[in-house]
């Protein structure tokens, strides 16, 4: 029985029963050591109809990768064909169950998703997760990436931690010291004969805390003392082993090292000691510990710790030797063993921990290879060793997430070496962490030093780091800095890589200058041979089709090569690839598509912590809620952003958010609030990328507007010096409208519309409202009514609703008195995931083959159908085939 937890346990059925129903979800229970977290998932692993899964996290297991997540989903795994294949492979090569297959972070966490979704299918499933705090940092990244995402799942997971322990995005349940009442009800039934004296001295000590209430009884509660608790409770828990035989003390030890409570292996190590079998049961007879299922499971936590802690640390050095001679199969865990024994530099121990290291990072289990690696570092006796295990401890910490910790790493490294090939490695770190986390320009500085270090002897070497130098600076609106990059490219020994390298950045660079068109067709000669090539040189090629205006070069490449990593699960190269993919997707005006890939690239960047990615991602949001009139979420995305990207941090993030806030004035009729902003925005870092050329159609409309046209000479200009470089026809049409405007000349717009075709559908209902709106104001009302009508079709299909309000009260002024109302599109009700979803399923993918591709449950599938099939009004997979889903 529980005593004082009614509101908890209130709670927790609650949340239970609507699981069971198939609204899953998760808890923390919090409290403080000893609080009766442990006590209340023991009463709620007894629920009726659920089956329960359960581990536990332990401190010494803290550094080996998945160990608690291997523990929960042990009973599970008959079912993982049932999970998409790309999921089940990385779930098995994290759990050691087959070959390491890279960094698959998020597969393994959607592939946990996945499988306690298909454990769920008959019967609902409780998972309980007791100690989350010892959790080994992989295991504990999957549960939580889990634990987001059960609201489709007959699921519960229940976490039990410490206090000041969170589990990012799931709520919290705190547990309170038991109040008087409550503590003395428990005191009473499991130790009713105390004497009135001891039994208010125990509650007193206790504090309404239940473990204490529990165990004080069993030490002297009359003596004074001053520890309080738990130390109190530590301490009486070191005099109960105090009093076991010593071979009893030394196995209690073995057990407390020995991480995964395997009865096996501590047997195994106390044979090595001398010590027999039995030596464990006076343990048990104690009531310190368990021994069940060949496993030997402490009653309590602080068992375990007083049972390591409360013994010379020359016995611990003895128990953690003993312990990797018995793991003499299992050299990652041996490898731990032999460090913990280890009492000064050890090149064998070094060396083994790093092989630990490198195989754990292979199996995903990063924060566990940089701590391996770190250790390592410290039992390496030469500097130049210690550097290098330094850097490649941080160059893993990147992957794991851990930018703070690389960055204090590499800078460990950087002052134990002067070596150039160490130095450039060092540099690549460091202009990662900054990349993500800190500032594009300090990229480049970090990478040009080392490259001009390392040139004369790795030149390929240089060249990657000069080009990525070049790509940051470019981003961050730098030409100079980027011409600096070039420059030293240049400078290096000839070769066809190199020289490729050279041409695409030189390229780039004469795109703005005088040299506009000389740069544009080496770009275009570049993109015609690269489209074929690697991943990161198709990345690449696309960026520069972005640059030229070739947005159908750069959808084709980008949904290619996204498709090849989805299939490969290389999700960490997705978000750039989904980014470059949206930023074409909404030059085109394919503004769902972009609104998908956007929101997908969010999703896996945010999970796997690329925050320079979500920015991006965020950015083209924001401008598309500028189209859709979104003003909430437009300013809310934009103005975020600013602030953590301002214009001389990253420059491209900066530029898209000014033009989204400046779109959202324009199409309120804000022309003051527009022409200051992209005024601002013209003069700084923005001019020198992309939408620094595309806002100027909208600087012009703005001066127009308010009847200044001479501050329209300048946009203008700039517009025309890039149609002049990249010679495509809408583009030119952009010209001929902007002219338009400016002259008051009506045939400049019928020039526009010529030219400007299909390609890019929302520039092309601007300009036939704009011309309409200029012969409505030259009276030629029936020719008016034509491209206004025109406007409002395409304007409302594109779901540019203010936009569409705009063109509709054009066509009434026009003498239009019946302009049609907003008709309402069923496909604009769906989300971005289900609309992605809707398509799949429309051409007969299943639901596990459209998990596999989206990276979703295959519950999670059949659950985004479920809330569309009635938004589009259909019954049934068969009907969405004759729907239009574009």
């Amino acid at each position: 029985m529980l005593y004082g937890r009614e509101r908890e346990q209130g709670e927790l059925d609650r949340l239970l029963e609507e699981a069971a129903s198939g609204r899953g979800g998760a808890v923390v229970v919090l409290g403080e050591p000893g609080g009766g977290k442990s006590a209340l998932l023991r009463w709620a692993g007894s629920a009726k109809d659920f089956r329960v899964l359960s581990c536990t996290g332990v401190e010494s297991e803290a550094e080996l990768p998945f160990a608690a997540l291997q523990a929960l989903l042990s009973g599970a795994m008959r079912h993982l064909p049932g999970i998409p294949d790309p999921q089940a492979e990385a779930l098995r090569s994290a759990l050691g169950l087959s070959a390491p297959g890279g960094d698959n972070r998020f597969l393994v966490g959607l592939a946990t998703v996945s499988l306690l979704a298909e454990l769920a299918a008959d019967k609902p499933v409780l998972c309980l997760v007791d100690d989350a705090q010892w959790l080994d940092r992989p295991s504990s990244e999957a549960l939580a990436f889990a634990a987001r995402r059960l609201a489709a799942e007959a699921v519960f997971l229940l976490f039990a931690a410490r206090e000041g322990v969170a589990v990012p995005g799931v709520p919290e349940l705190e547990l309170k010291r038991l109040t008087p009442v409550a503590a003395r009800a428990l005191l009473a039934e499991h130790a009713p004969d105390l004497p009135a004296h001891v039994r208010d001295r125990v509650l007193s000590e206790a504090d309404g805390n239940p473990l204490a209430l529990l165990e004080l009884p069993r030490t002297d509660a009359g003596a004074p003392g001053p520890l309080p608790l738990p130390l109190r409770l530590q301490d009486a828990y070191r005099r109960r082993i105090s009093r076991l035989p010593a071979p009893t003390r030394t196995a209690l030890l073995l057990a407390a090292a020995e991480e995964s409570g395997a009865l096996a292996t501590t047997l195994r190590a106390m044979a090595g000691l001398g010590l027999a079998p039995g030596a464990l049961a006076a343990a048990e007879d104690e009531g310190l510990i368990i021994v069940e299922e060949q496993k030997v499971v402490f009653r309590h936590p602080m068992i375990r710790t007083a049972a390591y802690r409360g013994v010379p640390f020359t016995d611990r050095l003895t128990a953690h030797a003993a312990l990797a001679d018995a793991l003499a199969d299992d050299p990652d865990r041996a490898a731990w063993h032999r460090a913990a024994a280890a009492t000064g530099p050890d090149e064998q121990v070094a060396a083994d921990l790093e092989a630990a290291a490198l195989r754990a990072s292979r199996r995903s289990g990063h924060a566990t290879a940089v701590a391996a690696l770190e250790r390592a570092a410290r039992l390496t006796s030469d500097e130049a060793g210690r550097a290098r295990r330094l850097a490649l401890a941080a160059e893993v910490a990147v992957d794991a997430g851990l930018p703070d910790r690389a960055r204090h790493l590499a800078g460990q490294a950087l002052r134990l070496t002067d070596d150039a090939r160490a130095l450039a490695r060092i540099a690549t770190v460091r202009a990662r962490v900054e990349f993500e986390h800190g500032s594009l320009r300090t990229v480049h500085e970090v990478l040009v030093a080392a490259a001009r270090r390392v040139a004369p002897l790795e030149a390929d070497v240089a060249a990657s780091m000069l080009t990525d130098a070049a790509r940051a600076s470019w981003s961050a609106g730098a030409p100079g800095r980027v011409a600096q990059a070039y420059r030293m490219l240049r400078e290096l020994p000839p070769d066809p890589y190199r020289r490729k390298l050279v041409e695409s950045i030189g390229g780039a660079l004469k795109l703005y200058s005088d040299e506009a068109a000389e740069g544009a067709a080496l770009l275009r000669d570049h993109i015609a041979q690269g489209r074929t090539g690697p991943p990161g040189l198709r990345l690449n090629v696309a960026l520069q089709a972005l640059l030229t205006g070739d947005y159908d070069d750069t959808c084709d490449i980008m949904a290619g090569l996204a498709d090849e990593l989805r299939a490969s699960g290389a999700v960490g190269r997705l978000p750039a690839v989904l980014c470059t993919l949206a930023t074409a997707e909404t030059n085109l005006a394919r503004y769902r598509d972009a609104t998908a890939s956007a929101t997908e690239a969010l999703r896996i960047a945010d999970e796997i912590g690329q925050p320079s990615r979500m920015a991006q991602a965020e950015a083209l949001l924001a401008y598309l809620a500028a189209v859709a009139g979104d003003d909430a979420r437009c300013r809310r995305l934009a103005e975020r952003n600013l602030q953590r990207f301002p214009a001389h941090a990253n420059a491209l993030v900066a530029a898209w958010c000014e033009w989204a806030l400046a779109l959202l004035d324009l199409g309120r009729g804000r022309y003051q609030a527009v022409l200051d902003r992209l005024e601002a925005a013209a003069n700084g870092p923005i001019r020198h990328v992309g939408p620094g050329v595309h806002f100027a159609a909208d600087q012009v409309e703005a001066a127009v507007r308010l009847g200044r046209p001479e501050q329209a000479a300048g946009p203008l200009s700039r517009l025309e010096r890039w149609a002049d470089a990249v010679r495509l026809p809408w583009e030119e049409g952009l010209v001929q409208r902007c002219r338009a405007l400016v002259s008051g000349d009506g045939t400049a717009y019928a020039r526009a519309l010529a030219l400007q075709g299909e390609a890019r559908p929302f520039e092309r209902a601007r300009t036939e409202l704009l011309y309409g709106e200029w012969l409505r104001r030259e009276r030629h009302k029936a020719e008016a009514r034509a491209h206004l009508r025109e406007a409002l079709e395409r304007f409302e299909r594109l779901g540019a609703t203010v936009w569409a309000q705009h063109a509709r009260a054009e066509l009434r002024a026009a003498g239009e008195s019946s302009a049609p109302d907003a008709v309402t599109d069923a496909i604009a009700q769906l989300t971005p995931q289900e609309l992605q979803v809707v398509r799949l399923a429309a051409t007969g993918a299943t639901n596990k083959e459209i998990a596999a591709r989206l990276f979703l449950s295959p519950k999670t599938v059949g659950h985004h159908l479920y809330r569309a099939f009635p938004k589009l009004g259909v019954s049934s997979r068969a009907e969405l085939a004759r729907l239009r889903l574009g």
